[in-house]
């Protein structure tokens, strides 16, 4: 009989590292007790691959707002903290305004140090997760391998980075013709795409990568269906504090939670810099911008010829920054435990406790908690959050 852990986190990416460091640090286990499973390679090597898919060069968020427990971490480790060097280009600098966000190579490396300290890489099972079967005193994580792993408690630290989603326009294109910018299948390398390339999706990512293929010499249009939007944070940070979760807490009500959620949302939005250096690009004619929707799609013989509206592209290739399904995360993992009885919105979302438990055994972090922690669930400071909420309910006990 395998020994009992006290902790299996399903998920190797920003939430399931941050939850496994807090746990360690705040000596709620011990690493011989501990594992994270996650089918990749490594740990955060399904971020890494989004975040390099973009060419971002800083992250949208802040710089306390990493994966350490002192928030002051990254910053220290930067060298930096209000100074940023102004003889460096922008690209260059560890810290740009507002709010010192760092840059994603500084963030990477901070985070690879975060997961090297506490030695993080030797507790990933390199396994998928493929049922949770709930017991009494302990709960099993039953692998795709046929493994399985004892635990005393499990966190759901589970995203939606695996199911990109794909336009109805753009299923018979993919391929050879076109490919999501967050495929995990078929990860986007940018230097092997073809001269004339049309990105669908103006949001953050999707201005990011126009401007980065625009740089690298392809002649780039952006499409969007809605004009550009510029929030500086993909929600207002005011659901950090209690200045709008204190509303959000007294909603018995998960319908208007989830209402609320949807609300509070900047989905398909940038912050000021990304839209500064769009603007910049239009005006210089280094790329294009046309808002619509691409209501029609096929091969040609020079590339791929689509329609939007009354006018008439073609291009070589086209690349999709779409985003995610909209679907609960988890699939026949979650959907399992929500067969077995645990409480689901109508959303089909997890009702959770404020200790983010879905079951004495089986707490959740990430879009599974945003019911609990709002429209910032999903982000690093959710991932925070999260962890403030678990581990104030395991020292309580």
């Amino acid at each position: 009989m395998a020994d009992t852990l006290d902790w299996v986190v399903v998920g190797g990416g920003i939430h399931g590292v941050h939850l496994a460091v807090r746990l360690l640090d705040a000596r709620a286990t011990v690493p011989d007790r501990l594992r994270i499973v996650d089918p990749a390679a490594g740990l955060l090597e399904r971020w890494v691959s989004c975040t390099g898919a973009t060419g971002m060069t800083h992250l949208r968020s802040p710089a306390v707002h990493h994966l350490d427990v002192d928030p002051y971490s990254l910053l220290r480790f930067g060298g930096q903290r209000r100074q940023r060097p102004r003889g460096l280009p922008r690209a260059e600098r560890p810290f740009v305004p507002p709010y010192d966000r760092p840059s994603l190579a500084l963030f990477a490396a901070h985070s690879a140090e975060v997961v090297d300290t506490y030695g993080l890489a030797g507790l990933h099972v390199r396994d998928l997760a493929a049922r949770i079967v709930l017991g009494g005193d302990e709960v099993v994580v039953e692998l795709r391998s046929g493994a399985h792993l004892l635990a005393r408690n499990v966190i759901l630290a589970l995203g939606l980075s695996r199911q990109p989603r794909w336009p109805a326009f753009a299923l018979p294109l993919r391929g050879a013709a076109a490919s999501h910018l967050f495929d995990p299948d078929q990860p986007l390398v940018r230097t092997d795409l073809p001269p004339r390339i049309l990105v669908v999706g103006a949001g953050i990512s999707g201005a990011q990568t126009a401007l980065a293929l625009a740089a690298a010499g392809r002649d780039v249009t952006l499409v969007s269906r809605h004009p550009i939007r510029e929030h500086q944070f993909d929600s207002d940070p005011g659901w950090l504090g209690p200045r709008f979760m204190v509303g959000f807490d007294q909603l018995d009500d998960a319908g208007e939670r989830r209402a609320a959620i949807t609300a509070a949302r900047h989905r398909g939005s940038l912050p000021a810099d990304v839209h500064r250096d769009l603007r910049a690009g239009l005006a210089r004619g280094e790329l294009r911008f046309l808002r619509g929707e691409v209501t029609h799609a096929s091969r040609s013989g020079r590339g791929v010829a689509l329609r939007l509206g009354d006018e008439a592209i073609e291009v070589d290739h086209v690349v999709l920054a779409t985003g995610f399904e909209a679907a609960r995360p988890g699939g026949e993992l979650v959907d399992h435990l929500v067969e077995s009885g645990l409480p689901c919105a109508a959303c089909g979302y997890p009702l959770v406790d404020r200790a983010l438990r879905w079951h004495p055994r089986v707490f959740v972090s990430g879009p599974l908690a945003e019911l609990e922690l709002g429209p910032a669930a999903r982000n690093i400071a959710g991932a925070r959050r999260a962890a403030e909420r678990v581990l104030s309910a395991n020292i309580a006990s």
